[in-house]
This record gives structure tokens, C-alpha cells and sequence, in this order.
């Protein structure tokens, strides 16, 4: 079993990339389980003079939760050409403790949609840029920026998209596969 730990970028309950990341759960192959993790929302912004001996109970249960998965799939929009800050701000308390990062080494796949025509890549690239730094180990190959989502997705969820479940499945699967590899390797 391949557990991915799912943060979505947008915290807005009628989000098209949380229903993306729903798409993710309800068309998960077999073997792999993503589980969305809402706590990025009371996570304070990253501060080193906060994350000393006792850490916010947000950040201790956001590294244990990050410690506890094989992979992790960023879906993220657009937000002014960049992550939205909610994600960026995750990502910071990812990379910490410097040198022990719970995210470090870990498979890091990026997806999303938004409603311009290139679908969110600019956000796309600069989270798989960030997670990388962070510690993670970035899947390059892994694309899914799905444009134009207010119209796409008008009248149905993604879910119920075959071109989305067929490239959700295949990030997935990516993931768990190069979750495999340390394991393989050893």
C-alpha cells in the first residue's frame, strides 16, 4: 500500500482543484491511498523563532503527517502567476527541521488546473521548484495543468472526466512507483 499525502493549494471549500484532488481519492488505482490534508490552513506563516524545542501543534501534526506518507501530490491553481501562499507557507514548514526534513527524499508530484488557457504551469513550476529545495524528490515528468477550469468544469466535476481521472491515476501512479524505488534500491 502507497500512502500519498494530498495538500491542495486553494482553501476554498468549492475549489475546482480540491474537486481535482477529490478526483484523485475517487479514482485512486488500487494499492494507493491519497488522503487531502486540510491543515495547511492553521499552519502560522513560517517563522524560525517559533519552530524551536515546542512547534505549533499545526506544524508538529503537518511533519508527522508528512513523515507518515510515501508520496506527495501538490494540486495547486494560479494565483498571480505563483503558488498560492497557503502552499508556499506548507512548503517552508515541510523543509525545517534544516538538515531532517520530513519531506526530505520523498516523491513530490504537482498537478492542477486554472482557468487561464496554459492551465496553472507558472504555479506548477515554481512548486515543483520550491518542493525540490524543500528536500523532495520532484517527478519533472509528472504534468497535469488542466486550463480553463471555471468553463471545463461548468456542469460537471472533474471526476466524472475521463481525461482527468486517466492523467489523476497516472500522477498517481508515479508516485507510488518512484516511491518504490528507494526500497528496490536497497
Amino acid at each position: 500500500m502507497t500512502n500519498v499525502l494530498v495538500l491542495v493549494g486553494s482553501l476554498r471549500a468549492g475549489s475546482i482543484n480540491r474537486k481535482l484532488a477529490e478526483a484523485a481519492i475517487h479514482h485512486a488505482p488500487e494499492g494507493i491511498t491519497p488522503t487531502v490534508f486540510d491543515g495547511i490552513v492553521d499552519l502560522p506563516f513560517y517563522n524560525e523563532d517559533i519552530d524551536g524545542d515546542t512547534p505549533p501543534a499545526a506544524a508538529v501534526a503537518f511533519r508527522q503527517a508528512l513523515a507518515e506518507t510515501d508520496g506527495v501530490l501538490l494540486v495547486t491553481p494560479e494565483y498571480n502567476g505563483t503558488i498560492p501562499a497557503v502552499l508556499k507557507n506548507a512548503l517552508d514548514w515541510a523543509s525545517r527541521p534544516f538538515g531532517a526534513s520530513p519531506l526530505s527524499g520523498k516523491p513530490v508530484a504537482v498537478i492542477g488546473s486554472a482557468f487561464g488557457q496554459y492551465g496553472g504551469v507558472w504555479a506548477h513550476d515554481d512548486a515543483r521548484k520550491v518542493a525540490g529545495i524543500a528536500g523532495g524528490k520532484v517527478l519533472e515528468d509528472v504534468k497535469v495543468a488542466i486550463p480553463q477550469s471555471v468553463v471545463r468544469f461548468a456542469e460537471t466535476h472533474p471526476r466524472e472526466d475521463d481525461e482527468v481521472t486517466e492523467m489523476v491515476r497516472g500522477a498517481l501512479t508515479a508516485l507510488a512507483e518512484a516511491a518504490q524505488e528507494p526500497a528496490a534500491a536497497a
